[in-house]
């Protein structure tokens, strides 16, 4: 429908794809589940750049591993300033847990981009870090309970567009038990240009036997 939306229109027909995620943030005993940002490699990318991975670490000999592996920057505590002073910035900062202490000048300048290891950017796999954030789709929840995230160009083929929402939708849902109910509400996809299209989530929803509990993702309040 939305393509069928876009010939009528005669709008330009590789324009983004859209999903509206309404989450149940409610947990037991009227607690809520952190606004949390999250980060996938989607089955079918769409991005036209890769994004820049700054990694900091203070042995040459990971410094190196971080550039043959694709690192815009990598580095020490030298860094510090520079980001400080907006002479170098990146889409996305990865630590080794070594170091992690020493950047804690950069924690209100970065925010939700400071590396936690429940965001997957602390750690010490250097390359595998940066393969998940060189080509990661990253998706925020807003206003308490809403993710606007693209997940797809209107160009692509449905099997494609479908796969990258059904991704987005599975990830999303390991960041609350399955115990509680099902965590997405509501779903709307849209074009940049359409009206929105209310989905039917059965089909995206994981089952309870699909999680593990111990597979649930730690969250923690937005700074």
């Amino acid at each position: 429908m939305l393509k069928k939306f876009q010939q009528l229109d005669f709008t330009y027909p590789k324009q983004h794809v859209y999903a509206n995620i309404t989450l149940d943030m409610m947990l037991e005993k009227k607690k809520k589940v952190d606004q949390f940002v999250g980060t996938i490699l989607l089955p079918f990318p769409f991005a036209s750049e890769i994004n820049k991975v700054m990694v900091f670490t203070e042995k040459e000999e990971e410094i190196k591993i971080a550039k043959e592996n694709g690192a815009a920057f990598a580095g020490g505590t030298e860094l510090i300033q520079m980001i400080l002073d907006d002479e170098i910035t990146a889409d996305f900062y990865i630590a080794v847990p070594e170091i992690i202490a020493k950047l804690l000048p950069l924690k209100n300048k970065l925010r939700k981009k400071f590396p936690k290891t429940n965001r997957n950017s602390l750690g010490r796999d250097i390359p595998k870090m940066l393969d998940l954030f060189k080509a990661g789709h990253e998706y925020t929840v807003e206003k308490e309970n809403l993710i606007v995230t693209r997940i797809a160009t209107l160009d692509m083929p449905n099997e494609q567009i479908i796969a990258n929402l059904d991704a987005i939708i599975k990830d999303v849902c390991t960041y609350r038990p399955l115990s509680y109910g099902p965590f997405v509400q509501r779903l709307i996809i849209r074009s940049s240009t359409s009206e929105g299209l209310q989905l039917n989530l059965e089909r995206f929803l994981p089952r309870a036997e699909e999680v593990d509990k111990e597979d649930v993702k730690e969250t923690e309040a937005p700074r």
